[in-house]
């Protein structure tokens, strides 16, 4: 692990590999979704510039929920809120993704994007972009797991120890490296579903729920602060809401379309262009 990639020559300014990588995650992830979504007949130009929006609102977000959850370090130093090393940290997934998704609500409306659709063709560049920024964490020491005596452990470097403060003296679960395959995983998933679905917003839901699952069951094996939520972690908690929510979705419109059916006693179409 390298936390650090190298230094600017003259200037001693660091390159962090975590940064890299997930400069790396957002360009991929919104190159993909600008491709899928050119797919489905919407404006490219369009899905660029929500794109920018949703990277810019879930830094904010992200940050936004860190605070949060680690309240008790920043309440007695303000400072720290404003200061340089908070941006430079990584942040909750899920506060980015939660506030990506208002934004991305508020300014669809505006541009007249469907919705569905235009989440659909995000929902697999977010999977993707996701598993390359935990590679950025594994790098970085972030998002450590439980210390383990398995085979799976590793032991993360001293330089890693003093930017984010994991533990080195145990080899912990690479939860960072089991979530990055998770959301390979996902992706690999969507894009398969994205050439069946039968109705437009299944690509966004069964992310909604798949990764609800995985994240619940690898916040498990997590130890770094996160927060507690009715004894569940805020990431668990989340991931409760996230999978009710996509599942409650999908019934209503599979219920829709099954309606549709039987009114029209024929199959419908798939509700996709």
């Amino acid at each position: 692990m390298f936390p650090e990639l190298f230094r600017i020559p003259g200037l001693g300014i660091p390159i962090a590999t975590y940064g890299v990588l997930l400069a790396i995650a957002f360009i991929t992830a919104l190159w993909l979704s600008a491709r899928l979504a050119a797919r489905d007949g919407l404006p490219k130009d369009r899905i660029y510039d929500l794109g920018l929006y949703i990277l810019a609102s879930s830094l904010i977000g992200s940050k936004l929920l860190m605070i949060i959850t680690e309240w008790n370090d920043y309440r007695g130093d303000w400072r720290r809120i404003f200061s340089l090393d908070l941006w430079r940290s990584g942040g909750v997934y899920y506060g980015g993704f939660l506030i990506a998704l208002l934004v991305s609500v508020i300014l669809m409306r505006r541009w007249h994007l469907p919705w569905r659709k235009t989440a659909d063709a995000f929902a697999p560049g977010v999977a993707l972009g996701h598993s390359i920024g935990r590679l950025g964490c594994f790098s970085a020491g972030c998002c450590w797991g439980k210390p383990t005596t398995s085979w799976i452990g590793v032991h993360f470097t001293q330089k890693a120890s003093e930017l984010t403060g994991v533990p080195i003296d145990s080899a912990l679960v690479p939860t960072q490296l089991i979530e990055a395959a998770a959301n390979l995983a996902i992706f690999g998933f969507l894009i398969w579903l994205g050439k069946r679905r039968r109705f437009e917003g299944q690509i966004i839901y069964s992310y909604l729920m798949i990764y609800g699952v995985a994240r619940f069951t690898i916040e498990i094996w997590r130890d770094d602060p996160r927060g507690q939520v009715f004894g569940l972690s805020t990431s668990q908690f989340i991931s409760i809401i996230m999978f009710v929510l996509g599942l409650a979705m999908t019934l209503y419109h599979w219920r829709r379309r099954s309606i549709q059916q039987v009114t029209h006693g024929q199959d419908v179409a798939p509700q996709v262009s």
